[in-house]
């Protein structure tokens, strides 16, 4: 029986498909970027934030969590996993920051970037990838 030892580890496809970090394509309080979808956020923040969580992928109930305690977990998994999955600089403090003290334009500034990162995907789309599946069908669209 031969033992055989790894020298070389197995590496997760993020880290070798590693992108140097980019910033959100909008500020926090450029809201008047998407009027539409400000004026619909500020009238009725519960449906809107349902949207643009069922528009990602994810339970479309997932935000209603937000009410139970003092930092929203529904805002919070929101905006890491944007920032993940597009590799924006922040962290999870910041994420809680934005989710406690400024709601509305921390969803705001998600939706937005999920409907830039989704237009910019299927204009230059040169490979289909699984995690766009749920947002190619925003091409032109709101998220409403």
């Amino acid at each position: 029986m031969s033992r055989h030892v790894v020298q070389v580890q197995p590496r997760s496809s993020r880290s070798s498909s590693f992108k140097e970090e980019s910033e959100w394509s909008t500020g926090l309080c450029e809201c008047y970027k998407d009027v539409g979808d400000c004026c619909f956020a500020l009238c009725c923040l519960p449906v809107f934030t349902c949207k643009v969580t069922s528009a990602v992928g994810a339970c479309p109930c997932l935000p209603l969590l937000d009410c139970i305690g003092c930092v929203p977990p529904a805002s919070l998994a929101m905006r890491a996993s944007v920032r993940e999955r597009y590799g924006i600089k922040g962290s999870v403090w910041s994420d809680c920051l934005y989710g406690c003290c400024c709601y509305p334009l921390s969803w705001l500034q998600i939706s937005r970037e999920l409907k830039r990162r989704a237009a910019s995907h299927t204009s230059s789309s040169s490979s289909s990838s699984a995690r766009y599946t749920f947002l190619t069908s925003l091409q032109g669209a709101h998220l409403i």
